[in-house]
Formats: structure tokens, sequence, C-alpha cells
């Protein structure tokens, strides 16, 4: 019998047994409460509600603009579709870095206004002053290392990251120290799968990955990627499970239809 089908909530302990027993974890974003009703019913074992809401949900480039309040906004609407999963926030950008005392306030107030269960943060030893004292607080930390979106104009490119071994040692260094200050889980993003492994070896802490290859201990994907909502992004770690564009948009051209040839509504589709 496996934990994720005995368990009745998903908390960061259940993850931590997971990877101890060797079942991999899953992970995807919501935005909303219907959605978010629809995968946690589907038995998913973690939710994000991620920064990437910017681009999916508000039509931004990048995960810059999205606010804070934007963020508590989307996790409160997804908690209160969801019974069993682990609820996760990103810590949207100018909300943690460079001032850790900034990073606990952004961080209890996603807490106590949307009734999240953690929050993830992007980077290693440079916000590790935060991540502590928001450890401190009591606030379960999830890290984010690899390519850290939130960082695009320092990179300058979504290429994959950590190719060279000087970038591949500061990530196994980063993921040690985001273990040693506590952090319950680690994302990997974008990186060489045989690095991903080793450090999903490493740490005793599970590690999610999304392009970092089937060596670490669960994978994680943006919901409107893996339905097909979005077309616009084609990266080689992405999985089409449905193509829900065309089948809307072909719903709504079949309800223009009806409509305007009177189809609908029908006589049983009235008073």
């Amino acid at each position: 019998m496996s934990v994720h089908r005995e368990i009745r909530k998903i908390t960061t302990h259940v993850l931590s047994e997971m990877k101890a027993r060797g079942e991999k974890i899953s992970m995807l974003t919501a935005y909303d409460f219907s959605t978010a009703k629809i995968i946690d019913d589907a038995g998913i074992d973690v939710i994000l509600v991620g920064d990437s809401a910017s681009n999916v949900m508000a039509g931004h480039e990048t995960t810059l603009p999205i606010t804070l309040d934007q963020m508590i906004y989307h996790a409160s609407s997804v908690v209160r579709g969801v019974v069993r999963a682990l609820v996760v926030v990103d810590l949207p950008f100018g909300s943690y870095q460079g001032n850790s005392k900034e990073a606990l306030n952004s961080t209890i107030r996603i807490m106590k206004e949307s009734g999240a269960h953690a929050i993830k943060m992007e980077g290693g030893e440079e916000i590790l002053e935060s991540i502590k004292r928001i450890l401190t607080a009591g606030v379960p930390v999830m890290g984010h290392l690899g390519l850290t979106p939130q960082s695009i104009y320092k990179f300058g490119t979504y290429t994959v990251r950590a190719t060279e071994e000087d970038e591949a040692n500061k990530l196994i260094n980063d993921s040690k120290m985001l273990e040693a200050a506590g952090c319950f889980a680690l994302v990997l993003e974008k990186i060489p799968a045989h690095l991903a492994k080793k450090v999903a070896e490493t740490v005793s802490i599970p590690v999610i990955g999304i392009g970092a290859g089937n060596g670490v201990d669960g994978q994680v994907l943006v919901l409107h990627d893996m339905l097909g909502i979005n077309k616009q992004f084609n990266p080689r770690f992405l999985r089409r499970y449905l193509n829900l564009y065309d089948d809307i948009k072909d719903a709504v051209g079949q309800y223009i239809q009806d409509v305007k040839s009177t189809d609908f509504p029908n006589e049983r589709e009235q008073y």
C-alpha cells in the first residue's frame, strides 16, 4: 500500500515518508477554486500556487509583475477548493529578496490571509537569511534551484542551468545548505538529469523536478501547459495530456453556431 493512498491529508511529513519509501510525489500548479478542486479530487499530492499565474492567468511575459496581494487572492481561492493536497505558495518577486524582515512579513500575510500550508522561494545562499527567519516563525519552506524564473533578467535566457562545473557545484552546495537550514523540500528546474539525480541522492529531503529528469523524488508541471490550454510553450520536458485549447475553441464555436441558428436553447432548455 502506498503512503499516498493511505493518507487523507498530505503534510510535509508525509512527503518525507514518501521519499523514504521510494514513492514518487505528484505536483501541479493551480490558481483558482474550480481547477484546484478537480486536481485535488484526482489525488494530486502537492498543489503549487505558482507565480506562473503572472504568465498564464494575467498574460505577462515574465513572473516578475505579480504582486503579493494577487498571490494571496489566487492562494485563498485554491485553498477553498482543497481537501487533501498540500498547498504551497510562491513568494513573488520583490517580497523577500535582500530583506529577511520583509520576507517574514510577506510569508505571514500569505499564511494568515490564504490559509496555505507552506511557501516556496527561489535561490540558495543569497536568500539563506530570509529562509532561516521564515522557518524560525514555524512556516514550512520549499526551496527552488536551477532555472529561477524570477532571475530571468540576470540570466538573460531560459536555457538549461548548471551545465558548467562551477554552477553545478554551487547547486549541490546550495541544496545541502537549504536542507541544513530546514527546508522540507526542493524544486529543481531545467537542469541536467544526472545532476538532479545526484542532488536527490545527496539530500534527505524530497526533490521535485521540472525538466530535471526522472531520477528525482517527484515531478511538477504548470497545469495550463500539461492540459494544452497554453499552446505557445513547448519545452522538451513538457508532456501534454490534453489539447484543451482546441477542444474549448471548438465547443465555443459550436455554441456560437447554435445561438445564431436558434438551435440553443431548444424547448427542453427553457421554462
